[in-house]
């Protein structure tokens, strides 16, 4: 074989790996017992923002088909992004289920417990109750009005999203503040690290909800992130933001997560 065309070929090799590494689709888990309510009224405009940080739910593509979740499943913040399939649990709640459809929602905030209730009697999120608090319009998929609350099945999905990743860069000076969001198949980070094209890799840490922090002055560099879902997929995202990057700008990728 040609020299030349050998360093070629290995060379491609080794870009595909270090772009793309474990490509197997995020799949499925099985159906897990919880309960659902409801916030945010018709228009679901009650649910923006939020403690995963997400902002305007329909800038970023979030839209209505969102949920706050409880302690037990939110996780410290590890869960913003996970899609769940929800369908209402029929067999144990005829009267306010809808019986035969399910819904598919976004984790974009959490449930805060309250104490002060009972578990059984308005404390739903409370630990280790696994509850769903949906958008409106999200949750009358599923549920009759007057009912508030429903017994449910979910299982974690897939999460099918238009488009690439996105990363907003907040922050100020010798601090970078990275939402990421937008992500698809697990659609929950495990880690990030950060690369200014004058530096090497640095390791990110969360701040909270989808914000990854890196302390180091980057301004007038072009920005790559290396991204790890929580099922272990891992893209890199070279020179996504360019070097004439602001703070609270927004740059979407080409790469997506399976």
């Amino acid at each position: 074989m040609d020299l030349a065309f050998f360093s070629f070929f290995s060379s491609i090799l080794l870009m595909l790996s270090y772009l793309s590494i474990n490509v197997e689709c995020f799949a499925p888990s099985g159906w897990t017992k919880a309960t659902a309510t409801f916030y945010g009224g018709s228009d679901a405009s009650g649910t923006m923002g939020g403690a995963c940080g997400y902002g305007n739910l329909y800038s970023t593509g979030y839209g209505t088909r969102t949920a706050a979740l409880s302690t037990a499943l939110f996780n410290d913040g590890a869960s913003c992004g996970q899609c769940y399939k929800i369908i209402c649990d029929y067999k144990s709640d005829s009267q306010w289920c809808i019986k035969g459809v399910s819904v598919t929602i976004t984790a974009t905030n959490f449930c805060p417990p309250n104490y002060a209730l009972p578990n059984d009697d308005g404390g739903w999120c409370n630990p280790p109750r696994q509850h769903f608090d949906m958008a409106q319009p999200a949750w009358e998929k599923i549920g009759i009005y007057r009912g508030g609350i429903v017994p449910v099945l979910y299982q974690r999905v897939p999460c099918k999203k238009r488009g690439g990743v996105k990363f907003t860069v907040n922050g100020r000076d010798y601090f970078e503040l990275v939402l990421i969001s937008n992500v698809g198949g697990s659609g929950s980070i495990a880690s990030m690290s950060i690369k200014g094209s004058k530096t090497d890799w640095m390791t990110m840490s969360r701040n909270w909800g989808a914000n990854w922090q890196s302390n180091a002055y980057l301004n007038g560099q072009s920005l790559s992130f290396k991204v790890t879902t929580t099922d272990s997929q891992v893209l890199v995202f070279n020179d996504v933001v360019p070097s004439n990057w602001g703070f609270g700008q927004t740059f979407s990728s080409t790469l997506q997560f399976s």
